[in-house]
């Protein structure tokens, strides 16, 4: 694995067990995450997205499960760990903020007890005064200020819950931290200081970040490079420059349109054609093709690869392997929906 790339996902497959039968709410999923990037993970709800924060984790249970994939971070294959030696990597290597504050701390602890607990827990070495002072010093830099640390979380806002949360992933200076719709309690206000902040602590500690959003505007204020999911699949990976200037795949290019401009003379809101598929029945071939506007016969037969299409820039789309499916269909026309 090259030195830049902190965690590797190959052939990452996550299954939810239902009455209906075996959900792939992540299928054959590849990514790199590199060393000091904010890479934002976009897509629909649904689409697979959080599944995958998780999974990298490997914090599914009960009704949910990997069965294939390898998951390679600094050099580790966490698949290969026990469930016993999982919590060693959670917290201390990578750290998650989750979507819902309030249902990931404890009710009955107050705010400094998560922190020292955590810091605790980790780094046994540490004093419960060394702790209470970092804990001080980094909830104070996320606009929190240290009194409040005696609270219990009914007592604070959604804001600020979503802040304790931030500092708990942050607590450790965790190499790798998935955040996963971090912004979503927050007013736009203290969303732009955060933002700010996020960016800042990233060049200070050199932090790597998975950015889980719907929030197209916020991966284009810090990401890095975006990948973007859709039924359970990555359609396209690039840098943020390159895929909002340049998308490749047309779901991509759909997202971009259906983001509100004022700066549009029409006061008209690009509305994607069709639903979301089934994950239980999902189509055949490109998952994509009942709803692109560029559709070919071979779109629904035969699945693209995940592969570049302009130097680091991936995409999953027959329209940039249009020789093979010239080749395949017989037919060189492209047929618009």
């Amino acid at each position: 694995m090259p030195d830049d790339i902190l965690y590797s996902i190959r052939n990452l497959t996550v299954e939810y067990k239902t009455r209906a039968g075996a959900v792939r709410a992540v299928d054959d999923v590849s990514l790199d995450i590199r060393r000091g990037e904010i890479l934002g993970l976009v897509g629909e709800s649904g689409c697979g997205k959080s599944t995958l924060g998780k999974a990298l984790m490997r914090l599914h249970d009960g009704p949910a499960s990997i069965t294939g994939g390898e998951l390679v971070f600094d050099g580790r294959n966490l698949m290969n760990l026990s469930l016993r030696e999982m919590p060693d990597i959670r917290g201390a290597e990578i750290g998650m903020v989750f979507q819902d504050p309030m249902t990931s701390l404890n009710p009955v602890q107050r705010i400094l007890d998560h922190l020292t607990e955590t810091i605790q827990t980790h780094e046994p070495e540490t004093s419960i005064a060394t702790a209470r002072t970092r804990a001080d010093e980094l909830v104070e830099r996320l606009g929190i200020r240290h009194e409040r640390l005696k609270e219990y979380p009914h007592q604070m806002s959604g804001g600020m819950r979503q802040r304790v949360m931030i500092s708990l992933a942050l607590a450790l200076r965790a190499k790798l931290v998935i955040a996963d719709e971090p912004t979503t309690s927050l007013d736009v206000i203290v969303e732009a200081k955060f933002l700010d902040l996020l960016k800042e602590l990233q060049k200070e500690f050199g932090l790597t970040i998975l950015l889980i959003t719907h929030n197209i505007g916020v991966v284009a204020e810090v990401a890095d490079r975006v990948a973007v999911m859709y039924a359970a699949k990555m359609v396209e990976v690039g840098t943020v420059q390159d895929v909002f200037a340049d998308a490749k795949h047309p779901y991509t290019q759909g997202l971009l349109k259906s983001v509100p401009n004022i700066k549009l003379d029409s006061g008209d809101l690009y509305k994607m054609g069709g639903q979301p598929p089934s994950l239980l029945h999902p189509p055949s071939g490109c998952r994509f093709h009942p709803r692109c506007p560029f559709v070919m016969d071979i779109c629904s037969v035969q699945e693209p690869a995940f592969e570049p299409v302009i130097g680091d820039h991936l995409a999953s789309c027959w329209l940039y392997q249009k020789a093979v499916a010239e080749k395949t269909t017989g037919k060189q026309e492209i047929r618009h929906g």
